[in-house]
């Protein structure tokens, strides 16, 4: 356990406030008078016991008899307005609402190897690239988008259609697409139902597509670089995920370097999880 999680931990039950013994409890007792009057005001103000709505306790979720999406196959978002376990009930979108804080207008940041940028796909001009390095068998063996240019085709356009819970986006370097990576409201997203969500968690998918930038630390660079840009950009964002498959070490240790904590290990459809995280409290720290 790392000392942050170790940190995190709470008192167990019963354990005292401090180190003398004495319960840091103050007991307060009002007038009879004072009583009587809330009792009667309350009574005038309360329905009758038959009138009463029934504990959402005994209530079964609305999403409990659905299968979950594919976290490999369907593109980030593509359940839109499910309600599930996991996820944030009254937080969804609303019609119109923007939901990753106008990111085609982020713009560029500095990184150590060059000015780098999120550049949302447009099928027409992106798609050749990208089904090229769906179709690495490096990549393919992770992301399963490998096949004709229809196959990623369809991938991109379930997020464009849709209503903005994802953004898929190339990784510009110095005007060079290097890799592609889908944004995405983990929050909003079927991965919810498998992690303790936040509102406004923020996801990030990637792949570097240039056999020769793989393995000299571009990816942990462009993590690093994207993580910044998501917590400057999304000020309601408090935290970063990510969710590579445990069988993909070198995406994981990317994670890592590039400033994420590794969280738990989650059971997806199709894949055993790494959850990372990266916190913006200690953002500065790293």
């Amino acid at each position: 356990m790392s000392p942050t999680e170790a940190s995190a931990e709470p008192d167990g039950p019963g354990s005292p406030a401090g180190g003398d013994g004495v319960e840091d409890t103050l007991e307060l007792r009002l007038p009879g008078e004072f009583v009587a009057l809330f009792g009667h005001d309350r009574d005038s103000r309360e329905p009758a016991p038959a009138d009463r709505e029934p504990a959402s306790a005994d209530r079964e979720p609305a999403s409990a008899d659905r299968e979950p999406a594919s976290a490999d196959r369907e593109p980030p978002g593509a359940t839109p307005g499910d309600a599930s376990e996991g996820e944030n009930p009254g937080h969804g979108p609303f019609p119109g609402e923007d939901l990753l804080d106008a990111l085609p207008e982020w713009g560029a940041v500095a990184t150590p190897i060059g000015s780098f940028q999120l550049v949302p796909v447009r099928i027409e001009r992106d798609l050749p690239l990208i089904s090229r390095w769906m179709n690495d068998p490096a990549v393919a063996a992770f992301w399963e988008l490998a096949g004709p240019e229809s196959v990623t085709e369809h991938h991109l356009g379930s997020q464009l259609a849709g209503d903005g819970r994802s953004v898929p986006c190339l990784g510009v370097l110095d005007g060079v697409p290097t890799g592609y990576f889908e944004i995405y409201r983990a929050d909003l997203d079927p991965l919810a139902r498998h992690y303790p969500a936040r509102p406004h968690d923020t996801g990030i998918h990637l792949l570097i597509g240039g056999v020769a930038d793989r393995g000299r630390g571009v990816g942990t660079a462009l993590l690093r670089a994207t993580a910044d840009h998501v917590l400057a950009r999304r000020p309601h964002c408090a935290r970063v995920v990510a969710e590579p498959d445990l069988r993909n070490t070198p995406s994981v240790a990317a994670f890592l370097s590039a400033g994420f904590r590794f969280s738990a290990e989650v059971d997806l459809p199709g894949k055993r999880a790494a959850l990372m995280v990266r916190d913006r409290a200690l953002s500065k720290v790293l």
